[in-house]
């Protein structure tokens, strides 16, 4: 077993304009680190091996910063944590794209489902804990993973049957969540905003 504690990245110019950011490599504004370094504070608080992250400038930062604030070694980034690929719907302020789509669950031309986002997110969870076993056999691991609000909700929904998150209920920037990965499950523990 793994435990993995999801973190949503800290706040971008985007996330602030309620802007959709998507694939588009948008960095952290000086509120995203201060949520960075919140975060970190609050993890301090628990025992954790090691800090990975999305290949995104607003995730791999806020794991930098977690990183060197915990004294752990930042890993290699996740390809298949990255956020949504939102297609035509990229740079759409949040209200234009429900205005032009409907809803979340629209097909978007270009844009992955989200159920697409799922699968492959739980996928690298588990590469993520069967390396952590790998290395830490028998002694269970805890690792640090910063994502995207997308990819942390489409986890959370596959995980929960699809009853969480409930719709309006938002994953703030430096939230987190926590799961236990085995070989052939994962379970949310808990999830709570660090800021």
């Amino acid at each position: 077993m793994t435990l993995i504690t999801l973190v949503r990245h800290g706040q971008t110019d985007w996330n602030l304009g309620r802007r959709i950011q998507g694939s588009t490599d948008i960095p952290l504004n000086e509120t995203g680190r201060a949520d960075a370094y919140a975060a970190a504070e609050r993890l301090a608080d628990g025992t954790h091996h090691a800090v990975t992250s999305s290949p995104l400038a607003r995730a791999r930062e806020t794991a930098q910063i977690i990183a060197d604030s915990l004294g752990l070694p930042l890993g290699d980034a996740v390809a298949d944590v990255r956020e949504r690929e939102f297609g035509e719907g990229e740079g759409l302020l949040v209200d234009e794209y429900l205005a032009t789509y409907g809803d979340w669950h629209a097909e978007v031309p270009g844009a992955e489902t989200l159920d697409a986002v799922g699968d492959r997110a739980l996928g690298a969870l588990h590469r993520i804990a069967r390396e952590s076993r790998e290395r830490t056999a028998p002694v269970a691991e805890s690792v640090i993973v910063v994502a995207h609000g997308g990819v942390i909700r489409a986890v959370i929904d596959r995980v929960s049957g699809g009853t969480l998150p409930r719709d309006g209920d938002v994953l703030a920037n430096g939230s987190a969540h926590r799961f236990e990965v085995s070989p052939h499950s994962v379970r949310l523990l808990d999830q709570f905003a660090l800021v």
